[in-house]
């Protein structure tokens, strides 16, 4: 009985090159076209668009933080400890990198504080502008990043990863690093230089 149109035969073991199909069968049925892949959703505990979370910076390619260098082996007293080698003016944006970099590998927001030794990082600036309760409040709520700057970091609560900015080029770095390494459940990733990161941990990191 010949096919019609309407229902054509797909034999989807036959293998080997195509042929023209002879006459009176219907060619054979093109193959569906993915559509469009549906937009990525917003990662959780990210600070979104609207009147409480300011602009985010321009963020710069994740190359440096692709390329991290490895951490210190944990000892059995602390966290593991590891270095994001940059100038003060740059410390800010390589510790937002590695921020995005631990968020896109699974860790939780809420996993995370980040402190400053220099100029405050936009969105503590921009939090502290609502008052103090309101920018605390969202600390101890724990569900998304926190940023605090050094002055802070005595009342900051510990958090499993501290991230550091080394944003300024005085001894304030020497005062704040012990007190994050304290808070640092598990990693402490620093961003500044070596040479001033080493001096304030008393350690070759």
């Amino acid at each position: 009985m010949p096919l019609s149109p309407e229902e054509p035969q797909i034999h989807e073991s036959a293998q080997g090159p195509r042929v023209t199909p002879a006459a009176g069968r219907t060619a054979q049925t093109p193959r569906p076209v993915p559509g469009p892949r549906p937009a990525a959703a917003p990662r959780p505990g990210r600070p979104g668009p609207g009147p409480a979370r300011p602009t985010p910076p321009v963020q710069r390619s994740h190359s440096a933080a692709a390329q991290t260098p490895p951490t210190r082996p944990p000892s059995p007293a602390g966290p593991q400890i590891q270095l994001i080698p940059a100038p003060a003016d740059g410390a800010l944006d390589a510790a937002g990198e590695a921020v995005d970099l631990l968020l896109d590998t699974g860790r939780a927001p809420g996993d995370i504080l980040v402190l400053t030794t220099g100029e405050a990082h936009p969105w503590a600036a921009h939090e502290l502008s609502f008052g103090e309760d309101a920018y605390w409040a969202q600390h101890d709520a724990r569900d998304d990043v926190f940023y605090a700057g050094a002055a802070a970091v005595e009342r900051a609560s510990a958090r499993p990863v501290v991230v550091v900015a080394v944003n300024a080029a005085d001894d304030t770095a020497a005062r704040t690093l012990p007190l994050a390494l304290a808070r640092a459940e598990a990693l402490l990733i620093v961003c500044g230089d070596p040479q001033r990161i080493n001096a304030a941990l008393g350690a070759g990191v």
